[in-house]
This record gives C-alpha cells, structure tokens and sequence, in this order.
C-alpha cells in the first residue's frame, strides 16, 4: 500500500512544533511584553517614584517658605535671612559659621 522508507512527516512536524515553542520562549522573555522588559519597567517605575517623592517634597518646602514671605504671613527672620544670603552682607557683630 504505502511505500517504505524515511517518513518524513514526523520529522517536520516535531520541527515546526520546536520552532514554533522556541519563538514563543523567546517572546515571552525577551520580547516588549516580555519578562526582561517588566523587570525593566518596574525599575524605571521605582526610580520615577522616588524623583516624584523628591520633587513633591521640594514642592512642599518652597510652598512653606513662599508662605512665610507673603504678605498674610510674614517671618521678619527669614527675610533677614535670605535678605543677607542675596546681598552677601553682614553687620560687624555677627560671626559666620559655615
């Protein structure tokens, strides 16, 4: 009925099916969603978190100090203070220590 000799189609199809299993792993780990880049993603999402919390509490010190000098609220030694580190100036009885 059929002829004998190598049969080729197992061969193929376990192939394909190797193939087709190694792009998958690779896509799975090194592809754009893959688990390399969500390592890399959650990194770059630690690090944003951190400048974002850096910045919002450099935010909430430049809040406190602007209110200090306002007009509602006014903080004469702050002034005094910035008044001198603007204009480099001292009075003669003053010591400063840096």
């Amino acid at each position: 009925m059929f002829p004998k000799g190598p049969k080729v189609f197992p061969f193929v199809y376990y192939s394909l099916a190797a193939v087709l299993a190694m792009n998958f792993a690779f896509a799975a780990t090194q592809g754009p969603n893959g688990i390399f880049r969500r390592v890399q993603l959650e990194a770059e999402i630690t690090r944003a978190e951190a400048t974002r919390d850096a910045l919002e509490a450099e935010h909430a010190r430049m809040a406190n100090l602007t209110h200090r000098l306002s007009d509602d609220y006014l903080d004469l030694d702050l002034l005094d203070e910035r008044a001198r580190d603007v204009l480099g100036t001292l009075r003669a009885d003053e010591i400063v220590i840096r």
